[in-house]
């Protein structure tokens, strides 16, 4: 691939967030890259032609670009991503910054961080904020926030985040504040070592055991994108995904369940309460009926407990039920333990 010359760009860690590199550009002056096709990408793809000519950024800014009108040839911006290119073409494309590139920045925001030392956080997350950036939330994050509490965080990848809740459900995560904690908190969650407890709740009645474990694997939904769904490993990708429930409290109206998280896979808890026939309150991505008393769906990461990342002290934390989740529980006369 013929190109010109990259910009001067810091040497960045193979853990770091892929957006990371892009925040360099989105700090520039756009810059306006020539690549001409070469006779093995001819009748190719456009994006993958990019990928190729551009590789020191990621997939997704490239497609930004392509979106944005920024790659062009002779003048004339192209669009699609599945253009076939011919060989010897000249094409332009215009290195600058887009909402994705800008969106690793601080902001302030009033985050309830309920335990700090030098080495990590833990946050207590309210509904309704997103965790990271993504298309149609470029900022108000979470990430967004700790980095307004601490700019250094700015060397860390997704600013010390290594695990996410949903943008409705709320409560408690830890997130790393150096790279040492960051790595060592990682390989705990891939090792299980990070307990994480939730309370959900639904309208269904609970029938058999009060104690069930649902162990059915997790993949993106074939028939809809925008869901995640119980899926057969030997026809679909996807992943295994076990959780626990166990009924702490019930009444006509419904039941409080504890959740109990043997993986982290999106949408985990969502998924298996829907394949119990259960769905969450106010989940209606997956079949629950909305409510009154609560506009989002019912389920609260309560308990969090792990050993410390550097000095192994065992550490637990406790959220209580946010209001919304209260009010629906006193409204059905459910009873719940904070000590159980």
């Amino acid at each position: 691939m013929i190109i010109s010359s990259p910009p001067e760009l810091d040497e960045l860690d193979e853990f770091q967030d892929e957006t990371s590199l892009e925040t360099v550009i989105a700090a520039k002056v756009s810059e306006v890259r020539e690549l001409i096709v070469p006779p093995e990408f001819h009748g190719h793809r456009l994006d993958r032609m990019l990928v190729a000519g551009v590789p020191e950024f990621s997939r997704s800014y490239l497609q930004q670009l392509l979106e944005d009108g920024a790659v062009s040839r002779a003048g004339v911006a192209q669009l699609k991503s599945a253009f076939k290119v011919k060989a010897g073409e000249l094409w332009h494309i215009e290195l600058r910054a887009t909402p994705q590139s800008q969106a690793f920045k601080p902001e302030s925001l009033a985050l309830n961080v309920v335990y700090e030392d030098a080495d990590l956080r833990v946050i207590n997350k309210p509904a309704g904020l997103v965790v990271h950036p993504a298309p149609g939330n470029w900022s108000g994050t979470l990430m967004n926030g700790l980095l307004g509490l601490d700019t250094s965080l700015m060397d860390l990848p997704r600013a010390g985040i290594v695990h996410r809740l949903d943008k409705d459900t709320s409560g408690l995560m830890v997130v790393g504040r150096t790279r040492a904690a960051m790595d060592a908190l990682v390989k705990k969650m891939a090792a299980r070592e990070i307990k994480r407890q939730y309370v959900a709740m639904t309208d269904k009645p609970w029938t058999g055991n009060t104690q069930k474990t649902v162990d059915l694997p997790i993949g993106r939904d074939p028939a809809n994108r925008l869901r995640m769904a119980v899926v057969d490993l030997s026809k679909n990708s996807g992943k295994t995904a076990k959780t626990h429930f166990h009924v702490m409290s019930q009444s006509e109206h419904g039941c409080l369940v504890r959740c109990i998280l043997e993986t982290g896979r999106t949408h985990q808890i969502r998924v298996h309460m829907a394949a119990l026939k259960m769905p969450l309150v106010a989940d209606i991505l997956y079949g629950g009926s909305p409510h009154p008393l609560i506009p989002r769906h019912a389920l609260h990461a309560d308990l969090l407990s792990f050993n410390h990342p550097i000095s192994g002290q065992p550490m637990a934390f406790q959220s209580p039920l946010p209001a919304d989740i209260q009010s629906l529980r006193q409204a059905w006369y459910l009873s719940y333990n904070e000590n159980s």
